[in-house]
């Protein structure tokens, strides 16, 4: 970077988004499925445009905020994978009468009841796909559970058709090993194609059969009987992805640019003016077996800088020593050196900035803006 930015700021190494999005592809292509991206990670058209080798495509997004902005910018096909809150029925039907195939999910008989009598005094439709719980990690119902059909019983005739399942392996997040992760994998799909089958077998017709986690759609080796795979996280990678063995940590795309403002030399440390403000307050890593700290020190090539982490994090001030508890080796940065701090998790991290700037063999290419809110 021949300038120097204000910081902290968030950068988009391209180079990496796009490799990893390649392997995604790639990883994907011998099986008969949709990628359907979550771009909650990047929240930005630019970044999601890239996920597509052309035009649009389906995406998943965590926010109707996210559908309004990616709808208008010509994507139709969205899920929004989030379990439907009655606030927000008016704002799902506005977008479905402008003409986007907005698909929703619940997961329980209070909130299809409440879909089904809103549809109905509205004479609106609405698509659905209902949740399965594939892990006990959050939302979802048993693969195997009579609810599946009630819930799909009670929808039928109202208006609202149930299109498919969905499941998310979220305990793949923890797994310890990539054997750990293909046997989320074997079981997420497993839930899916179980519920889809008991719905088949009561006389619902299922187009939709959907999984979603970065970790269990690059080390799946089955995906029969899945129709389309959610992702997110793939294109930036994260250091929570590194220590699960998922990718390297030369592979994540984004870093937070950071500027020395002073030391603590007796204690071995150097401050830094990216706190958690910047780089988010989540420490995934700490259950992993390399605690990450607040994230990796890199410098402006984003290569790692020894053993450096951001130990700690106030609101705006980072502290950077080494993981070793080696004294003398972060106080060698001087005042003004700007260092890239690697995320223990890109969406956490990226959210916390209005945009990236985007970097190519090191050059400034420009700015990427980021929607925000709900």
């Amino acid at each position: 970077m021949a300038e120097l930015l204000e910081t902290p700021t968030l950068l988009l190494d391209l180079e990496r988004l796009d490799a990893n999005i390649l392997r995604m592809r790639n990883k994907l292509a011998p099986f008969n499925v949709v990628l359907r991206p979550h771009v909650k990670t990047n929240k930005s058209l630019e970044v999601t445009e890239r996920l597509f080798a052309g035009g649009r495509g389906p995406i998943t997004v965590s926010t109707l905020r996210e559908a309004d902005f990616f709808f208008a910018a010509g994507f139709v096909d969205i899920l929004y994978g989030v379990g439907i809150a009655p606030n927000k029925f008016d704002h799902a039907a506005r977008l479905i009468k402008q003409g986007l195939a907005l698909k929703l999910v619940l997961d329980n008989l209070e909130s299809a009841r409440l879909l089904a009598n809103f549809a109905r005094s509205n004479e609106q439709v609405f698509e659905v796909l209902l949740e399965i719980d594939c892990d006990g990690h959050r939302s979802g119902i048993p693969a195997h559970s009579a609810l599946l059909v009630e819930i799909a019983q009670l929808l039928r005739g109202s208006g609202v058709t149930v299109s498919g399942v969905m499941t998310h392996a979220g305990n793949a997040y923890d797994s310890r090993s990539i054997a750990e992760i293909e046997a989320y994998a074997r079981q997420e799909r497993a839930a899916v194609v179980d519920a889809t089958r008991l719905l088949d077998e009561a006389g619902f017709e299922l187009s939709i059969v959907s999984i979603g986690s970065t970790p269990t759609a690059l080390f799946t080796q089955d995906l029969s009987g899945i129709t389309e795979v959610r992702a997110g996280v793939f294109a930036f990678f994260d250091l929570v992805m590194a220590g699960l063995g998922v990718c390297q940590v030369q592979d994540i795309a984004v870093s937070v640019l950071t500027t020395v403002i002073g030391h603590q030399s007796e204690k071995g440390w150097t401050i830094v003016d990216a706190g958690w403000m910047a780089l988010s307050r989540d420490r995934g890593t700490a259950r992993q077996s390399v605690d990450q700290g607040y994230g990796i020190v890199c410098d402006l090539a984003g290569q790692p800088i020894g053993d450096l982490i951001v130990s700690a994090a106030n609101q705006e001030h980072g502290i950077i020593s080494s993981r070793s508890g080696n004294i003398g080796s972060a106080v060698e940065l001087s005042v003004g050196t700007q260092l890239r701090i690697l995320p223990n998790h890109a969406c956490a991290t990226s959210a916390q900035h209005a945009g990236y700037h985007v970097l190519a063999e090191g050059r400034r290419l420009g700015y990427w803006s980021r929607i925000s809110g709900w």
